[in-house]
């Protein structure tokens, strides 16, 4: 097996680029990088699974041994350790969800679950939907404690923790970690739609990314964004959604409102330093919605796109550095 230390420098004209891929999370990752010559395909691939996997193990609600489902089934108020990774995840969701005043909330898996989307049975769920609905939610920034300094967690009630809408972003920042501790500094890295880039292509330019247009059943690119040292992350309407008393509804939950969102956005492409802010970030402005949502945006200085439905098919409202493009 090859080692990949002390790598040397290299000119644009002795990089080699590479495309490597394989299964997680009920879907595929990809890494594409520039190395020298000769890598060792297979092991880098194996680093990259092993690095996603790590994060599916620890932050998936469909594994049984999880260490999230060990926090949602542990009793009420006892502390339990958590992998570091998986600490870091709850820390920044709780630090999104105070900052987009509670449009981000991890502690939607039971609505989650309750609207089929969750692991199980896989179809809506009328009785438990209306029992959720006759209680007041609180949301996870209420019930989760944290304690940094011993990488502990607890709840303070009964409570689901759902990591769908931040986990995927952290697991694409793993696999560019991944890369970086081989000594590759350019490369494209993603999952599913989650995208992150560093450095730039050997002849000087960007990273390119198709932006996809929120069609269901088709997929068909919209537009295209260049992207260096910066990760990119998109929430829609169109992937996954289920079909309840002859209306369509998304997986995404508005948890003020137990249930899932509706409004007339289609989709959310965030763009930030990392892809477990962008991925979390394009979450809470869905959820927002298309004023509320693009009001945030411009306020926080970010960079994001907003499609909504439009009597015509689509309309963008894109934003950069917190204002809107005209």
């Amino acid at each position: 097996m090859k080692t990949f230390s002390n790598v040397p420098d290299l000119s644009a004209d002795t990089l080699q680029r590479y495309s490597l891929h394989g299964e997680t999370m009920g879907t595929r990752y990809s890494a594409v990088f520039y190395a020298a010559a000769g890598l060792d395909e297979a092991c880098v691939n194996a680093r990259l699974f092993a690095a996603v996997d790590a994060v599916d193990r620890q932050m998936s609600n469909w594994k049984p041994d999880s260490d999230l489902n060990r926090l949602n089934s542990a009793p009420e108020n006892e502390w339990l350790t958590m992998p570091k990774e998986l600490f870091t995840v709850l820390e920044t969701a709780l630090l999104v969800s105070r900052q987009s005043q509670g449009a981000f909330d991890i502690g939607v898996g039971s609505m989650v679950q309750a609207w089929g989307f969750g692991p199980g049975k896989g179809h809506t769920d009328t009785h438990q939907i209306n029992s959720l609905r006759s209680n007041v939610h609180r949301p996870a920034t209420n019930v989760l404690e944290l304690a940094p300094e011993r990488l502990q967690a607890r709840k303070r009630a009964a409570i689901t923790l759902d990591l769908s809408g931040i986990a995927k972003g952290y697991g694409v920042d793993q696999l560019g970690r991944c890369l970086e501790r081989l000594g590759i500094t350019c490369y494209l890295v993603g999952i599913d739609g989650e995208v992150r880039a560093r450095g730039m292509k050997p002849d000087g330019n960007p990273w390119s990314v198709a932006i996809e247009k929120p069609v269901r059943h088709i997929r068909e690119v919209m537009g295209v964004m260049t992207l260096s040292d910066a990760a990119i992350a998109t929430s829609g309407d169109y992937r996954h959604w289920v079909e309840h008393e002859g209306k369509s509804y998304t997986h995404t939950m508005n948890s003020a409102l137990q249930e899932p969102v509706s409004n007339r956005l289609a989709a959310v492409s965030v763009v930030a330093s990392n892809c477990m802010l962008a991925d979390a970030w394009a979450t809470a402005l869905l959820v927002l919605g298309e004023e509320a949502g693009v009001k945030m945006a411009q306020e926080r200085g970010m960079d994001a796109v907003f499609v909504l439905h439009d009597k015509d098919g689509f309309k963008d409202i894109a934003i950069a550095d917190g204002k809107i493009e005209q």
